[in-house]
């Protein structure tokens, strides 16, 4: 039987719940979020630092094991179909994935998947993911390029024609890197999306503004954050 990694949360349940995708393509959508922990990558601006960031918090009090099926009978009984597996970055573990995945779409499950882009999905996992939710870091990230841009998998999303590249920016120099990456993987417009960094309201609004209107110029989609919006930086929203 596979075993998951997820983050813990403070009631010692394992972070699964339910609430509306807040970005990318198919924001509004009611959606299970399944939040896996470990990350290959330590942004400095994450708002999940406690899936990875050992330095500051003790992966004995935010991990908790989970068994594939005692995962999948927790996502069944929300009575939701969209499910969204996030992170960490979850293809950490997605040998253990793919075997919750096939069991999900049994069922008639909807999967999306959040990644940072820097590792290639599996044969397996390819054929169940319905949309890949890919977010490609930029230099504001903080990660060395080597770590954060790999070529060969950010070209396979590139191509994927179920992948959408999602960009955090902070501010104007953000978009000539945005430009660079999308003319260098000859990435469509379409699958290009813009969304501002904050893990406030406040930061998420004063970021948007001119950001949407560079979205319009560019031809690229535009995200806001919306569970921040609507409920700050809580977790399990």
């Amino acid at each position: 039987m596979a075993v998951l990694q997820l983050s813990r949360l403070p009631n010692g349940e394992p972070e699964v719940f339910v609430s509306i995708q807040g970005e990318g393509a198919s924001i509004g959508v009611p959606s299970v979020f399944v939040r896996l922990a470990l990350c290959n990558l330590q942004c400095q601006w994450c708002d999940t630092r406690y899936t990875w960031d050992w330095t500051k918090f003790d992966p004995r009090e935010t991990i908790v094991r989970v068994e594939a099926h005692d995962l999948v009978r927790r996502i069944a009984q929300t009575g939701i179909t969209n499910v969204v597996i996030t992170g960490g970055e979850p293809l950490l573990q997605q040998g253990q994935l793919a075997a919750i995945a096939t069991e999900l779409k049994s069922m008639q499950h909807r999967i999306e998947v959040e990644t940072n882009g820097t590792l290639e999905p599996c044969a397996q996992l390819t054929e169940l993911v319905d949309q890949w939710n890919v977010s490609p870091k930029l230099a504001n990230s903080a990660n060395a390029q080597h770590k954060r841009e790999i070529a060969t998998a950010l070209g396979w999303y590139a191509a994927c024609p179920r992948a959408y590249l999602k960009f955090v920016v902070r501010d104007s120099d953000d978009i000539y890197e945005v430009e660079n990456l999308v003319a260098r993987y000859s990435v469509p417009v379409h699958k290009v999306i813009l969304m501002p960094e904050g893990n406030d309201a406040q930061t998420v609004a004063r970021r948007a503004s001119w950001l949407a209107e560079q979205c319009c110029k560019c031809g690229y989609r535009f995200s806001t954050r919306l569970h921040v919006l609507l409920w700050g930086d809580e977790r399990g929203r």
